[in-house]
């Protein structure tokens, strides 16, 4: 392990628990729920962390820690550690069912920490390259997740993401809007909002790039499946309290899949990186257009 650089207090080489300050414990339960299954439903986060990788490749980067943002059961470890051989791997997550679920091996013990991201309990600039891989869908407040982790990465850190934009899941949100209007499908950030919220936080030199992603489904069980594996639930503040019934569930079915056809999902994904710099306090501004995008190949 570097000395003395990463966490606050020095934890065990074996999983453990901290209290997060501001959990979601719902949320947690959610994830908690989807574990043993996520490995198998997982594989729009493997799409998008093969893309982080690629973006990764051309940077020069020495590092001694990387911090695995939303690590789930691990299914980035591998790559990450292939990729930065002589760094210290630490996985972050809500749930400690999903860090449970990391391999562990005779000389591999990965260090694993149950924390909330807008709440790490890792100290300043200890950080070389945070991974966060689709983390950002399932915060209630990209922003002050932004702030935590300009505090943590070291000024000539990195910082990659992959989320989800605002065209993602159109097809569930506008089958929903047919039946009632509870909020079923949470909204996802613009590119330009997410460049945004890094610059006020205190990064450096963003770049943005979009990229699609379509799925086919043949029936909802499939569908639901994939949703319910990954952890992908409502819980927005304002959902319908109680089950849905069963007609409610069957026109919604009737009207994602008529007479039996297939489902598309198009599924807006949105990669960026950003260097670190110092942490900002809210009060940046700049024109959204300014922002720099990768050219798509």
């Amino acid at each position: 392990m570097p000395p003395e650089t990463m966490l606050v207090s020095p934890p065990p080489r074996l999983p453990y628990s901290i209290v997060a300050k501001r959990s979601t414990p719902h949320l947690r339960r959610r994830l908690d729920r989807a574990a043993p299954r996520f490995r198998d439903h997982a594989f729009v986060h493997g799409f998008t962390r093969d893309g982080l990788l690629e973006r990764l490749k051309p940077m020069t980067i020495e590092a001694r820690t990387v911090l695995d943002l939303g690590a789930g059961p691990g299914l980035s470890r591998k790559a990450l550690k292939s990729r930065f051989p002589k760094a210290e791997i630490i996985g972050v997550d809500l749930s400690l069912e999903m860090l449970r679920r990391h391999d562990k091996g005779w000389f591999d013990k990965p260090m694993l920490v149950q924390a909330n991201a807008e709440a790490l309990p890792l100290k300043d600039s200890s950080i070389d390259v945070v991974f966060a891989n689709l983390v950002l869908p399932f915060v209630d407040d990209p922003a002050a997740v932004a702030n935590e982790l300009a505090r943590v990465v070291r000024p000539e850190g990195v910082f990659v993401l992959a989320t989800l934009g605002p065209d993602t899941f159109s097809e569930l949100r506008t089958a929903w809007a047919a039946l009632d209007t509870a909020p079923h499908v949470a909204e996802f950030p613009d590119m330009h909002d997410v460049g945004d919220a890094l610059v006020r936080a205190g990064f450096a030199d963003p770049v943005l790039d979009v990229d699609r992603l379509r799925v086919s489904y043949r029936d909802a069980a499939s569908l639901f499946a994939d949703l319910e594996g990954t952890g992908a639930r409502n819980a927005l503040a304002g959902r319908r309290r109680g089950l849905t019934t069963p007609s409610t569930l069957a026109r919604f079915t009737e009207l994602l899949f008529p007479e039996g056809g297939s489902l598309n999902l198009d599924l807006e994904l949105v990669f960026g990186h950003a260097f670190g710099g110092q942490s900002g306090d809210g009060a940046v501004r700049i024109d959204p257009s300014s922002i720099a995008r990768r050219p798509r190949r």
